[in-house]
């Protein structure tokens, strides 16, 4: 499996919509797409998540179903 680290920018003010979200649905990964770790900046506007997958085109699917609230960069890592 490839890994990948997610950084998530949270849209301004959408802190607590990305966690009520959360809270009522979960990651909403689609198959495939495994979610290891994640850490949150301390000023909360940036949450950076360990991921992997053999299909980085999954992560296409997953960015649209937050991307009204979150903004997103992906890179690989070894």
């Amino acid at each position: 499996m490839k890994k990948f680290m997610v950084i998530e920018r949270y849209k301004s003010g959408c802190w607590d919509a990305v966690y009520a979200r959360f809270d009522a649905k979960g990651r909403l990964l689609p198959d495939g797409l495994f979610y290891l770790n994640s850490w949150v900046s301390k000023e909360k506007q940036v949450c950076y998540q360990l991921m992997e997958t053999n299909s980085p085109e999954l992560f296409d699917i997953w960015f649209s179903r937050w991307s009204d609230l979150v903004d997103f960069e992906c890179v690989e890592i070894d």
